[in-house]
């Protein structure tokens, strides 16, 4: 198993994902190797909270040019986490 920490990248602050914590669900970047189980143990480990559910998202580096030069963005896996009726996450209340 991996260190809680480390499984866990960053928080994903976007339109949709802020539209979705009205729904109790939550979007973390996480390791692309982490599994669900890894990814449910480092969110209750690090936040004190109970997960129901774990749903990941392989999103694909996007191609960007500079110039003549054309190179693509990194790979990620996003991981929105489900918890239990009444159980918040205070880094996120705060947005």
């Amino acid at each position: 198993m991996r260190n809680p920490q480390d499984v866990l990248i960053q928080p994903v602050v976007t339109e949709k994902a802020l539209g979705l914590m009205e729904e109790n669900k939550y979007t973390f970047y996480v390791l692309p190797a982490a599994n669900k189980i890894e990814i449910k143990n480092a969110v209750q480990k690090q936040f004190d909270v109970d997960v129901l559910k774990v749903t990941t998202v392989k999103v694909r580096g996007k191609q960007r040019r500079q110039g003549r030069y054309v190179g693509k963005t990194s790979d990620r896996k996003k991981a929105i986490v489900k918890l239990k009726a009444g159980s918040k996450i205070e880094l996120f209340e705060s947005l």
